[in-house]
């Protein structure tokens, strides 16, 4: 069954915060200011990350999957920031956030809670609903009648 809504494609949401291009909508260490998420991350970061990893890949991993390999990784190396810290960057790329305070995997390895916490309230603040993950997020905002913004297309096909 296809979905009738196309990949990479972020949806359009009202902003609860005033995000400036180029920054993060919270800082790294602002984890209690989304106390519910804090303890959740604290106590099973592999929802969070989950959640997250679903929602910057757009529907193509559930979050289940993410999440059961996070564990798998932690599990298995002890440090699943290996596999976290590639997501930061896909998301910081995708928003153009900076890489701060310090590289995507220095950040995660030093403080993945902090680093897992930030993300989840950067999707949030612009406008996901963390919980329903990326296809409920379609659906919502195709019953609100959002205007979704062009697909862009990189590149062609090269020799």
């Amino acid at each position: 069954m296809s979905s009738p809504y196309q990949k990479n494609q972020y949806p359009y949401h009202d902003q609860q915060y005033s995000n400036v291009p180029g920054e993060w909508s919270t800082g790294l260490c602002d984890c209690f200011s989304d106390v519910p998420n804090c303890c959740l991350t604290c106590w099973c970061p592999c929802i969070t990350f989950g959640q997250i990893a679903e929602i910057v890949d757009q529907g193509s991993t559930s979050c289940e999957a993410s999440g059961a390999l996070y564990t798998l990784i932690s599990l298995v190396t002890g440090c699943a920031c290996i596999y976290s810290c590639f997501y930061r960057s896909k998301m910081r790329k995708h928003y153009n956030l900076p890489e701060s305070p310090c590289g995507d995997c220095l950040v995660h390895f030093c403080c993945e809670s902090c680093a897992l916490c930030q993300e989840h309230r950067e999707l949030k603040n612009r406008g996901f609903d963390m919980s329903i993950g990326w296809q409920g997020n379609m659906e919502n905002q195709a019953r609100r009648g959002v205007a979704m913004a062009p697909v862009s297309q990189q590149g062609g096909m090269q020799r």
